[in-house]
């Protein structure tokens, strides 16, 4: 039977208040909202049932002085590349994720690369998170080497040059450059264009890296734009795309990274007056449950699930959390032909 929450219409609801509605004492309720172990399962799942009922709201200053943790994993992300609700797709997922344990997430944003160390600094000096998730990483990554000198508990989407050590999320770019190359070369395109992602990135490095290898064993020509990446806005992105076909009328393939910079290369490819299927290939990769179908079905691409991302650097964090111990949660996708989406051409 459904406990009876009218009780708790009046007075702020207390630990005291789920204790008296679930037959439970205050301990075991505390410690069934900290996760801790020796609690049963279904325990925790009615103690939580019943604080979200009638709207229990944690003290967080209390629990940090019971425990020593704040119970909160920040997620750490620019502002600056949205890539078509990329953020907002992977913050939930996180969020998700971190439903029915004892953890919630907070979102920090940062502004642009001269400001990402700030966030960081801020949460280690403060405590007022037990993890961060990171997101943009690069190879050397001056954030991750920071959070490993102070012993501070870490996520990344992506790898590092230290990713043996820590726990990460990441998706093989080396194969999506590869792959990319590889499906256009077999339609018959010889002059590719690629709009990678910043080279200073782990991704954009790999995503390089694979795309030229495979050019160099299909024999066809690869251009590496160095004017614009796929993080750049749109504009920037249409003036140098189109630039770019006028001065090459025989770019016959076009590979970039993110959903925002296929609808860009769409544009400019049609203000050219080219249309694609017809002597023109567009390769993506996708991040939104497809929705470059629906913006033009001719575009082929690979599809990158942000969601599992989230939901699996959720679960890595709170691991690190409660068992620094334990060998970090690492995760790698590797990328194959046969997940080429191909458009309708």
């Amino acid at each position: 039977m459904p406990p009876d929450t009218t009780k708790t219409t009046g007075p702020k609801p207390t630990l005291r208040t789920i204790a008296e509605l679930s037959g439970l004492a205050v301990p075991t309720v505390s410690r069934a909202l900290n996760d801790a172990p020796d609690i049963g399962a279904e325990t925790k799942a009615r103690v939580r049932r019943i604080a979200a009922e009638i709207g229990y709201v944690p003290n967080r200053a209390g629990v940090r002085l019971r425990t020593g943790r704040t119970n909160v994993i920040s997620v750490i992300m620019t502002t600056d590349a949205d890539l078509t609700n990329h953020t907002g797709r992977f913050v939930g997922a996180v969020a998700q994720g971190l439903q029915g344990s004892a953890f919630h997430m907070n979102y920090t944003p940062y502004l642009g690369a001269a400001d990402r160390m700030r966030p960081v600094r801020y949460i280690v000096e403060t405590g007022s998170a037990d993890a961060v998730i990171l997101d943009q990483i690069e190879p050397g990554d001056p954030r991750v080497e920071y959070l490993i000198e102070k012993g501070f508990p870490f996520v990344t989407h992506g790898r590092t040059d230290w990713s043996d050590s820590h726990p990460y999320y990441d998706v093989c770019n080396h194969d999506v450059g590869r792959v990319g190359v590889e499906f256009l070369a077999r339609r018959g395109r010889r002059e590719l264009l690629l709009i990678a992602p910043p080279a200073e990135q782990s991704y954009g490095r790999a995503m390089r890296e694979g795309a030229s290898e495979a050019a160099g064993q299909a024999g066809v020509n690869l251009i590496i734009d160095p004017q614009v990446t796929s993080h750049a806005k749109r504009p920037e992105l249409l003036e140098v795309l189109g630039r770019r076909l006028a001065e090459s009328p025989r770019i016959d393939g076009v590979l970039t990274a993110s959903c925002s910079a296929a609808m860009s290369a769409t544009a400019a490819i049609e203000a050219a007056g080219r249309r694609l299927g017809e002597g023109i290939d567009l390769f993506s990769k996708e991040t939104t449950d497809p929705l470059l179908a629906l913006f033009r079905p001719q575009i082929h691409f690979i599809l990158e699930d942000v969601t599992r991302a989230g939901d699996f650097c959720a679960r890595a964090a709170m691991q690190r959390v409660r068992d620094p111990s334990a060998p970090p949660m690492q995760f790698l996708r590797h990328i194959g032909l046969d997940e080429v989406q191909e458009g309708r051409v």
